[in-house]
């Protein structure tokens, strides 16, 4: 239970199958157009032991899905594609066994002679280099323009290869497209927690990359807000329990409910809330500090998005909301699962989250170098005055949000979450490379000079993992909390050698990588 630095990206697919994983409420759904005929197959994963240890991903499914559309066919050389709008993100390991006769057999480029503004009718080729879709070719339509996406690493070289783009957890240096062109465009697209890849958080590796999608709202493409669906959804008042109910279930109910089974992650969450344990009751469901159990229906992972599981937390006056790293920005469904309920989150996480937050008092932040006593104290004082208490939830009963910050990011945002009106955000994520790709092209066709997009510091950013310095204690089985503040070191480390053999601009082993990082 809980997010655990889980990608939204992979759970997007179990859910489209009837499945959805223990803490994700919020999804992006890639969706068939109407005019389409569309087969789902949902295909069980397996988890390596790797991924459960440092990003707990539970993949529950890949749907694959055939899309088949009456009009225009495309000629790929000896490939015969479809043009298609909308994909659904697969990993690479499934590919090469399930794609089989929709992969392309050869590197030609897709051609459609006298198409306005493409020159010589050739479409440029984008590749996945760290797969999140398992397409081995496919003609992407972004407005008025076109790009070829394909995962097939063997279009490197091709003289029409113009952009790479890799998936932040599943970076890997043991290969790397280089050497890399003045003209080669790379593309990150990381939404998951530093836990899953530390090294990318460090500028010497982040401002490798021209173009980035990430958490931080400072990147090209913001991912802020992929926790939450709609304002409709964070306004609603379906969930809400009166407060005077909630009263009389606090014979039974602690105040307070925590709901992990990530333990120990870098923000060291559990370490505060044992402590916090001493002095105010809290009842734990899940795995991490475990004092309570759910119904047994709802002991699966599966069931965090089930409405019995909604009414059980619903029913509590807080709801204990704290991230897995301390990062501007990083807000997952943790803070928006308790506001969409009607129970006031206690959050711990984004250093900034009062900017995106709904109203100015609608969560108890934890406030820096604030105590688990001196906390404690502010919420028996919520708990025990109604009229505070009734404070942090004015906005919901009004169903109004004032934070402007808010509603212009939710207005404005270029995609959906588990809305097929919009797109989601990998369709918004290659289209902005597919753009920016031919306005370099037409701007060399004008014999402009090309213009340059660069990745700042800012775009990827946490802080080194800090340790509290209460008494360490059983949580959920094997602990990791000793692992993160080395792991962040080294990843320093592995930063500076990583710029330095990708600015060499030819191909390095791992043997080579791990001895400059232990030469720094």
């Amino acid at each position: 239970m809980g997010r655990g630095g889980h990608s939204a990206a992979h759970m997007r697919v179990g859910q489209l199958c009837g499945q959805t994983e223990a803490s994700l409420t919020s999804t992006n759904h890639r969706v068939p157009s109407p005019t389409r005929t569309t087969w789902v197959i949902c295909i069980p994963t397996v988890v390596s032991l790797s991924e459960a240890l440092w990003s707990s991903p539970l993949r529950t499914a890949f749907c694959f899905w055939m899309v088949f559309k009456a009009q225009a066919v495309v000629e790929l050389g000896q490939f015969e594609g479809k043009v298609q709008k909308h994909k659904l993100p697969l990993k690479d390991r499934w590919e090469s066994q399930q794609m089989g006769s929709l992969q392309v057999p050869s590197p030609l480029l897709p051609r459609e002679r006298g198409t306005p503004g493409e020159p010589d009718g050739q479409y440029p080729i984008i590749v996945w280099w760290s797969p999140l879709t398992g397409e081995m070719g496919r003609l992407g339509e972004c407005g008025r323009n076109r790009c070829f996406f394909t995962i097939n690493k063997t279009y490197h070289n091709h003289p029409s290869t113009q952009a790479f783009l890799f998936y932040g957890t599943d970076f890997n240096i043991e290969s790397l497209p280089l050497p890399r062109k003045a003209s080669h465009h790379w593309a990150l697209f990381h939404e998951e927690s530093p836990k899953n890849n530390y090294k990318l958080f460090h500028e010497p590796v982040v401002t490798l990359f021209n173009h980035t999608a990430t958490f931080s709202r400072l990147s090209h493409l913001p991912l802020t807000t992929q926790y939450l669906e709609s304002l409709e959804l964070l306004t609603s008042r379906a969930h809400l329990v009166p407060l005077a109910q909630k009263n009389r279930l606090r014979r039974t109910l602690a105040p307070l409910v925590y709901v992990q089974s990530d333990c120990d992650p870098p923000s060291d969450r559990d370490a505060f809330i044992r402590e916090l344990m001493r002095h105010i009751q809290v009842d734990s469901y899940g795995a991490c500090l475990h004092n309570r159990d759910l119904p047994a229906p709802l002991r699966d992972s599966t069931a965090m998005d089930e409405q019995a599981f909604l009414h059980i937390l619903a029913q509590y006056k807080f709801v204990l909301a704290f991230e897995n790293a301390i990062c501007d920005d990083y807000i997952t469904e943790k803070l928006w699962r308790p506001l969409k309920l009607g129970a006031v989150p206690v959050y711990y996480g984004a250093p900034n989250v009062v900017t995106w937050l709904p109203s100015n008092r609608s969560a108890v932040v934890v406030a820096p170098g604030e105590s688990p006593e001196e906390l404690a104290r502010r919420l028996k004082r919520l708990d025990e005055n109604d009229e505070e208490y009734e404070a942090y939830l004015e906005w919901k009963h009004r169903g109004q949000v004032t934070n402007q910050q808010l509603l212009t990011e939710m207005r404005t945002r270029k995609w959906g979450v588990q809305d097929i009106t919009r797109e989601n955000y990998i369709d918004v994520f290659e289209c902005m490379v597919c753009d920016r790709v031919w306005e370099n092209l037409i701007r060399q066709k004008e014999g402009l000079t090309p213009k340059t997009w660069q990745a700042g510091a800012s775009h990827l950013r946490c802080p080194a993992p800090r340790m509290f310095g209460f008494a360490a204690g059983p949580t959920g089985g094997a602990s990791l909390r000793g692992i993160w503040g080395p792991s962040y070191q080294q990843s320093v480390k592995e930063a500076r050698a990583l710029r330095l053999l990708v600015e060499r601009n030819r191909n390095f082993t791992v043997n080579q990588f791990w001895r400059q990082v232990f030469a720094d």
